[in-house]
């Protein structure tokens, strides 16, 4: 219980670091990245345009990799999506002639 004025300083002062401590607390959970597979956001879009940017470039899959901004199973995976469209746009190109 609080009874003094000084107390009282002190007591906010205290629930003010706290707050802070807190606040830093949920700011590194709202940034967190969870781990596991992410749908096609604008994220994934970009982090894959810029593989195939690479590999379309000549780079091997395992000099991406080496740049570190991904995985080599997320190379794997931007790979296997790649060619999955390569794939769907050689059948519309057919198709057209």
């Amino acid at each position: 219980m609080i009874t003094t004025f000084e107390a009282a300083l002190k007591r906010i002062k205290e629930l003010e670091e706290e707050n802070s401590k807190l606040r830093e607390e949920l700011e590194y959970y709202k940034s967190k990245k969870f781990a596991g597979r992410q749908k096609h956001d604008e994220h994934w879009m970009q982090s894959y345009n810029e593989f195939a940017i690479q590999y379309e470039g000549g780079m091997t899959i395992m000099e991406i990799v080496n740049k570190g901004e991904i995985s080599r199973r997320t190379a794997y995976r931007y790979k296997a999506y790649y060619d999955e469209l390569r794939k769907l746009q050689e059948k519309d190109n057919k198709k057209e002639l």
